[in-house]
């Protein structure tokens, strides 16, 4: 199927996001659960930088997509919570808090406009009940957005460990809950249907 994508924006604040009334779908996750890796795999193509590095992505990277006949929509890469480089690359409290500042003042930015959207929560598939990604779960509902899970990483698991983990994030989280790979493909086509229904709700 013929997938068109390219990279519109980096947003680093409301004023910067397209104005245009494209649904959005955002991708938001710990930081390395590997947002960007998955962008690329559902486009098929290098459109999203990646790193090896975590707290690399600090803007909400905006791409626009079309899958098929689907209706074209944003994707936007919002930036990874729970980590930050302080000076000369050491991690620090000073530099997670400004990290923190600046990543809720962005998302905050990407909920508070008028329009269309969803957000797809990424957890690890092997690390499954982290507190952050609860957190984040418990805040993420607390806004008008439409909410899926996403497990990434799946080909790291056995097969006995994917269904387990599979059964426990479902749990955990009260729905069902797609399991991915960027690296095989494994999930790519569910993740999409997914994000062609996903943004449901609208914010006047």
């Amino acid at each position: 199927m013929q997938i068109a994508a390219e990279f519109i924006v980096s947003a680093a604040s409301a004023k910067d996001f397209p104005r245009d009334g494209l649904p959005e779908v955002a991708f938001i996750g710990r930081s390395n659960v590997g947002k960007s890796s998955l962008i690329n795999a559902l486009v098929k193509r290098h459109v999203a930088r990646t790193s090896g590095a975590p707290g690399k992505t600090r803007l909400a990277n905006v791409y626009r997509v079309q899958r098929g006949s689907m209706p074209p929509r944003y994707l936007v890469d919002l930036p990874g919570y729970g980590y930050a480089r302080g000076p000369r690359g050491r991690s620090g409290q000073g530099a997670r808090d400004e990290a923190t500042r600046e990543f809720g003042t962005l998302v905050e930015s990407f909920f508070n406009r008028p329009g269309s959207r969803g957000v797809m929560l990424l957890v690890d598939a092997r690390h499954p009940g982290l507190e952050a990604d609860l957190e984040a779960a418990r805040w993420l509902r607390s806004h008008p957005c439409a909410l899926g899970i996403v497990g990434t990483k799946v080909d790291k698991l056995t097969r006995a460990e994917r269904d387990r983990h599979a059964r426990e994030l479902e749990t955990l989280f009260q729905v069902p809950v797609a399991l991915v790979s960027a690296h095989t493909g494994e999930g790519l086509d569910d993740l999409w249907k997914m994000i062609a229904s996903l943004p449901r709700q609208t914010v006047a």
